[in-house]
């Protein structure tokens, strides 16, 4: 079995800055010291100058993606675990993310238990299912806005990739996500 690392380190990545306090106070009360940033330029900063064993990362940030914090605090310390978190969630970023480093890939909203229990689960074992996972119609939304943001925001390209009539891709674009 393989032992966790004994630093109580951990950065939290994320563009969002009340989910950056919110989930820094939490993990603060566990116990562990906190190093927030905002941007990936932020994240190096703090990765070169403090010993990081953990980390809860954002997939999207102003400056770049998550993926590139993760790859340097992997070359940094590889036996780092780290996670991404994000509210776009699909197959692709989380192929992506695993294929880096990261040990999971959580959709926001995330709660704080669901994320220790990822983060901090010994590597042999795999941690619980999230007590509330995305619905069925939040994975469909998710996966829409995805395409749609990939393909520069353009609503008809993004209907004839996902082999739908533009006046329903607008219909749901309109509305707001689903829980």
């Amino acid at each position: 079995m393989t032992k966790l690392p004994d630093d109580k380190n951990i950065i939290i990545v994320d563009d969002d800055q009340i989910w950056l306090n919110q989930l820094s106070r939490a993990l603060t009360r566990r116990g562990y010291n906190t190093f927030e940033a905002k941007s990936v330029a932020d994240a190096k900063v703090i990765l070169k100058s403090e010993q990081i064993s953990y980390g809860v990362i954002d997939l999207r940030l102003d400056d770049g993606d998550g993926l590139e914090v993760i790859l340097e605090l992997q070359k940094i310390n590889p036996k780092a675990r780290s996670i991404i978190l994000t509210g776009f969630g699909n197959i692709a970023n989380a192929v992506s993310a695993i294929k880096v480093g990261a040990i999971d890939y959580l959709s926001k909203p995330a709660g704080i238990d669901d994320i220790c229990a990822s983060l901090f689960a010994q590597p042999d074992e795999k941690a619980a299912p999230p007590e509330e996972p995305m619905s069925a119609n939040r994975v469909r939304w998710e996966h829409i806005q995805r395409v749609y943001e990939l393909c520069d925001r353009n609503v008809s390209e993004t209907a004839r990739r996902l082999k739908m009539h533009r006046r329903t891709l607008q219909r749901i674009l309109s509305k707001r996500a689903p829980s």
